[in-house]
């Protein structure tokens, strides 16, 4: 008997209803799936209770795992629910799409080295190399082109050779056209219509319609080579089985049916390569199931899809109270009335528009206007938690996985700390062993390319006793996994190996610098041996004054908070020490003749460097530092941001008294000093807080004076310097400074007794206009 060719569309539940309702209807005795043949042994998998969907069959090249993709299955995903009947039943499955090693040696797809590959496959997605963006950026990839009925083909238009013709492409868009025809302009709510909520089986129908379209339709090269291996599959299962159920993208069901001789499919397929690929389960989420992702055949409401398929009865009742829930949850009063009424208003505004039931547009408006007052923010809240949600899925202990991989989990468990796929922020106390063991293996994951974590203080950096982290599992990881396993099979192993390798290649000393500082937070200690040599080498040739400065900081915080995170820094003193005697010794001849690009940098330098003398609490080490900047504080070729940035430094010291440091102040502001190198010596001064001019009224006093005197032709250029210095102070402070400036200093009777300068007899002017407005009398 004929196979029975099942069209759906792809994450469409109510396909996924019409599937399930004719296997039951007429079982067959095998079952061909769209999918990637090489996953056949996985298939099993599906009838495990710890391989929970959102999943994703992960296929990925053996040499090369950034030649990855994805197909992606959720719980009302047509394919799904028909493999999961058929397992449950022990009836045989098969994948049958063209196999993922043809389209990874497929010439004209081939991608750059440096560009993520992006296979043709109704479930596939470009993915993202180790250190590139993010899939869920459609350009982060390669553009998707192809259209199944449920959505793009995650296929990449191959470069156009000059001289040749752009091969013709399939419609963009051909579930369009059907709900175009049938008066819907939205596709999502024509599918809604005719099959997600009437349940009934359209097979036949929706094959009829497309097969109408496709004769239209340019045809693509890349389906056509697809559907001539579908056929051979066939022809091959036909001679085992007799009834033959096949579950594909509607799209590709009249060139199934269609009777093309063997020698005309082989023809297609002849000269073809493969190449050695791997294929295992990850998990996915709802999020990278949406069509805004980039997901070729994705879906623009995976939320409101899954509450669909699993919402047995009472469908908007439920879905409301699901969006009270979120609404409340972030201090939106929202009551039983609200429900009722927003429930009312969604089935009129079905039966309005002539729809069967109220649909996902119904729903949202009816919220929007009863629940949400309107609000946008309110409903954007409801479409990223429920519309779309970020559903998690889940795959078992004992799933085969790179070791690695396995590794992970372990750890995780071992960690208390659970992937999750919703943002959340973690804050940990490092003096806690759970806390201290999540952070190193945050920061291992960090260095082998797995950001699931990324620090959100800037206090990460010095070690502190608390971090805090804002963590988010994306699905892309488990690619950054398998790139991970040729460095190692534990997560410790691999950063270790990373981290030397990294020290060995780097070219500059703040390179390895940073490798010391990741030594220290993910707790490598077989790693920093090899990175301190490499340290110590490249501090030797490196004869760069910024440099070296650069390279401190880090040093000095490891040195700092190494017995914090319990870890052996000793060696790391010594290197220290030498680089900032080299520092002091190479500032003089560098701080000379500077532009002020150039001086923003060394001051910012000088600062990172004085901060870690701070940290060091090393008395011979700080005097020589200070010394140093007392040689240099005096010059007369010093740009006038570093002078003032030096006597601040030494103020605060106590290296400079400040009767000496108002003295210095006057210099650069008597007249004849260019106005904006004076400008740049009080930027450079009071660029370490303005609490100083609030207690010392003598020095405000100066600088005060100084700024009445600036003459109006050079105030303009002085005045953006000015305001960047002021503008970084806190609100306090300035209105400190402020109140001093229109204070008793000033002169006159009535700024002497309100400070402010403030004047009874203006004030009592408005006091009618008050008691007018306020009713009563004003005194």
């Amino acid at each position: 008997m004929p196979e029975r060719l099942y069209g759906i569309r792809h994450h469409g539940p109510g396909s996924a209803r019409a599937v399930v309702q004719e296997l039951e209807r007429q079982p067959p005795d095998v079952l061909l799936v769209e999918g990637p043949p090489e996953a056949d042994a996985l298939v099993r998998w599906v009838a495990d209770a710890g391989l929970e969907p959102p999943v994703a069959l992960l296929g990925y090249a053996a040499d090369d795992p950034r030649r990855a993709a994805f197909w992606p299955f959720a719980v009302f995903s047509p394919e799904w629910q028909a493999i999961r009947w058929a397992v449950e039943r022990g009836i045989p499955v098969r994948f049958f799409d063209l196999p993922f090693a043809y389209r990874l040696t497929d010439e004209r797809r081939a991608s750059p080295p440096d560009a993520p590959d992006a296979p043709a496959g109704p479930l596939t997605q470009p993915l993202p190399g180790p250190d590139g963006p993010s899939s869920s950026d459609p350009s982060s990839g390669e553009p998707n082109t192809g259209t199944d009925p449920g959505g793009p083909d995650a296929a990449a238009a191959p470069a156009e050779a000059e001289g040749e013709r752009a091969q013709p492409r399939r419609p963009v868009d051909p579930i369009g056209e059907l709900a175009a025809a049938a008066g819907y302009d939205d596709p999502e709510r024509w599918w809604e219509d005719v099959v997600e909520h009437r349940g009934m089986p359209a097979f036949e129908a929706i094959a009829e319609a497309m097969t109408a379209i496709r004769e239209q339709s340019p045809e693509d090269p890349d389906d056509l080579v697809r559907e001539a291996y579908m056929r051979g599959v066939l022809r091959e299962v036909r001679k085992t089985y007799e009834d033959i159920a096949v579950v594909c993208g509607a799209w590709h069901v009249p060139a199934l049916a269609r009777k093309v001789a063997v020698k005309d499919d082989t023809a297609l397929l002849k000269g073809r390569k493969k190449a050695k690929v791997d294929f295992t389960w990850v998990p996915w989420t709802y999020g990278r199931l949406a069509s805004w992702s980039g997901y070729g055949a994705g879906v623009t409401s995976p939320g409101w899809y899954h509450h669909l398929f699993t919402s047995a009865d009472e469908v908007v009742p439920r879905w409301l109270v699901d969006a009270a829930g979120v609404l409340r949850a972030e201090g939106v009063p929202t009551s039983s009335a609200h429900i009722i009424e927003a429930a009312r208003l969604a089935e009129a505004l079905a039966a309005l528009r002539g729809r069967p039931l109220a649909g996902l547009s119904e729903v949202t408006e009816a919220a929007e206007s009863v629940m949400c007052d309107g609000e946008p923010l309110r409903v954007e809240l409801i479409t990223r938690k429920l519309v779309v949600g970020e559903r998690l899925g889940g795959v078992p202990d004992d799933m085969p996985a790179v070791p690695l991989a396995k590794d992970l989990a372990a750890q995780q468990r071992a960690a208390r700390l659970k992937p999750e796929a919703l943002e959340r922020a973690l804050e940990l106390d490092l003096r806690k062993e759970t806390d201290l063991r999540r952070s190193r293996l945050l920061h291992r994951l960090r260095t082998i390319g797995v950001p699931w974590g990324e620090p959100t203080s800037t206090r990460r950096g010095t070690g502190t006793f608390r971090e805090e982290w804002r963590l988010r599992w994306q699905p892309e990881f488990a690619i950054r996994l398998v790139e991970g396993s040729m460095y190692g099979t534990t997560v410790v192993a691999a950063a270790t190996a990373k981290v030397v390798r990294a020290a060995h290649r780097a070219e500059t000393l703040a390179d390895v610098t940073a490798l010391v500082e990741t030594c220290l937070l993910a707790d490598l200690a077989e790693a920093y041996p090899q990175v301190l040599a490499a340290l110590d080498t490249r501090a030797a040739l490196d004869a760069d004054v910024n440099h070296l400065m650069a390279a401190i900081p880090a040093l000095a915080r490891t040195l700092r908070y190494g017995d914090v995170r319990r870890t052996d820094v000793a060696g790391l003193a010594t290197v220290t020490s030498s680089l900032l005697v080299r520092v002091c010794a190479a500032l003089p001849s560098a701080v000379g003749s500077l532009s002020d690009e150039a001086a923003k940098v060394l001051r910012d330098r000088v600062d990172g460097v004085h901060s870690a003398v701070g940290l060091l609490e090393d008395d011979e080490l700080r005097d020589r530092w200070l010394s140093t900047l007392e040689s240099l504080a005096g010059r007369a070729d010093l740009h006038g941001l570093l002078a003032g940035r030096l006597t601040r430094l030494l103020l605060d010291a106590g290296r400079l008294d400040g009767a000496e440091v108002r003295r210095r102040l006057r210099l650069p502001l008597t007249v004849g000093t260019a106005p904006a190198h004076a400008a740049a010596w009080v930027e450079g001064f009071l660029s370490g807080g303005g609490l100083l001019l609030v207690h010392d009224e003598a020095l405000l006093a100066v600088l005060d004076d100084w700024l009445a005197d600036i003459a109006a032709d050079a105030f303009d250029d002085v005045l953006p310097l000015l305001r960047r210095t002021f503008g970084a102070f806190e609100a306090g402070e300035r209105r400190a400074i402020g109140e001093r400036v229109a204070g008793p200093r000033t002169g006159g009777a009535g700024r002497a007794a309100g400070g402010l300068g403030f004047d009874p007899a203006r004030a009592d002017l408005v006091l009618p206009t008050l008691s007018a407005l306020l009713g009563r009398e004003i005194r």
